[in-house]
């Protein structure tokens, strides 16, 4: 039993590895080991054994669960219904939910390659369509619809998106020799160096610097998938310029700008997942957004800073408090910006609680469900020209 256990288990760490799990060699020896301390013969403690030696972030669950929920059952049987799940809707028009599509994508990883067609006597007739380029579909794909290859294409997609917010003045001045402005106490301090004579004027400007940034992001159930995404898109940020804080929340507040400053993602997704201990829970953003005005408003909203407020606006406790909350929110910083991933729908309307608390105290309400809406935002961000808008 033990000899055909080594192979299934690696067969077992090579399909997570193909699903987007970060796994190796040591990862597969610890759960080879992790084996030993259990009964084998009992489904659960493999599944919790297996889980502790191979699992690093509360986003790896689910993933995790259904791979093993396929491949310990009948490995060449959920090859088959993996297939069956990835068929759009022949039978069932409903798409599986995007860990079994990434499970299923992964399982497919092993099978041969399909022969190739019959030669047929009179060639096709040559199709002039135009058709959608992979990186155009890339762009336009809805982060819920990704599996394993986009997810992996489109953090790289994201590491390259640059923030360069529009620079503000500040009262501050700064020696230069093409200054707007004299500067008399320089001129006279200089004059002490030739007995008084005056031989230049002295001239400053004001200097210009990119207001801070402050970044509120939901995770609980209904956002942990685009939250997934979008910290990659947060890491590149904080990595690229300064004053960039970040908060995530789902039933509480936990600041994690000292993880994502980490320049390896995955040493700072790793310091991420240890910080926050509510991933994929339920939502409370009324509370959040007191506890953030509470302890951090001061601290960090100050010289015109922008936020971006990252949710659907589904609230577990109806609202509670969340109208005063955001109007607070409001009138402490420069630019709030509403990022919901809801309005990729054509017909959205605010009909939660929520949503309708939110709306009336936000400067702009935007989109943020793929690539384009994340280019979209940095482009309207960065652009001088951009004033407040009505939601």
């Amino acid at each position: 039993m033990a000899a055909a256990l080594a192979p299934n288990l690696l067969a077992f760490v090579r399909l997570l590895r193909r699903a987007g799990l970060p796994l190796g060699p040591a990862d597969a020896l610890l759960a080879a080991e992790a084996l030993t301390r259990i009964d084998i013969g009992n489904r659960h403690q493999v599944q919790a054994a297996l889980r502790a030696a191979m699992i690093r972030r509360h986003d790896q669950a689910e993933v995790f669960d259904q791979a093993f929920s396929l491949f310990w059952r009948d490995p060449e049987a959920a090859r088959h219904a993996a297939a069956m799940a990835l068929l759009d809707g022949v039978k069932d028009k409903q798409r599986p939910p995007p860990a079994s599509r990434r499970i299923a994508e992964a399982l497919q990883g092993d099978r041969p390659p399909p022969p190739p067609p019959p030669r047929q006597e009179e060639p096709p007739p040559l199709q002039v369509a135009m058709t959608v380029s992979d990186h155009e579909r890339l762009m336009k794909m809805d982060f819920e619809a990704m599996g394993a290859a986009e997810i992996a294409e489109a953090k790289r997609e994201i590491h390259k998106l640059r923030l360069p917010l529009d620079e503000r003045p500040t009262r501050r001045f700064q020696m230069h020799t093409a200054g707007s402005k004299l500067d008399l106490r320089r001129t006279l301090r200089d004059s002490l160096r030739t007995g008084g004579e005056v031989l230049g004027i002295a001239r400053k400007r004001r200097v210009v610097r990119a207001p801070p940034l402050v970044v509120l992001c939901d995770i609980s159930g209904s956002m942990a998938r685009y939250a997934q995404i979008l910290l990659h898109f947060l890491h590149a940020v904080a990595n690229d310029r300064d004053r960039v804080h970040t908060f995530l929340f789902g039933t509480r507040l936990s600041n994690v700008t000292r993880a994502l400053k980490a320049r390896d993602p995955e040493v700072a997704f790793e310091m991420v997942s240890h910080a926050v201990p509510d991933w994929s829970g339920g939502t409370r953003i009324g509370e959040s957004l007191a506890r953030f005005n509470h302890d951090w408003a001061r601290r960090v909203l100050g010289q015109g800073a922008v936020v971006l407020l990252i949710t659907d606006g589904l609230d577990r406790q109806g609202a509670a408090g969340l109208a005063e909350a955001a109007d607070r929110l409001h009138r402490s910083c420069r630019r709030l910006i509403w990022l919901n991933p809801l309005l990729r729908w054509e017909g959205f309307q605010p009909k939660s609680q929520g949503a309708r608390a939110l709306m009336p105290h936000v400067h702009e309400h935007r989109p943020v469900h793929n690539l384009n809406a994340l280019r979209d935002l940095v482009a309207t961000l960065s652009d001088h020209r951009s004033k407040r808008t009505s939601p």
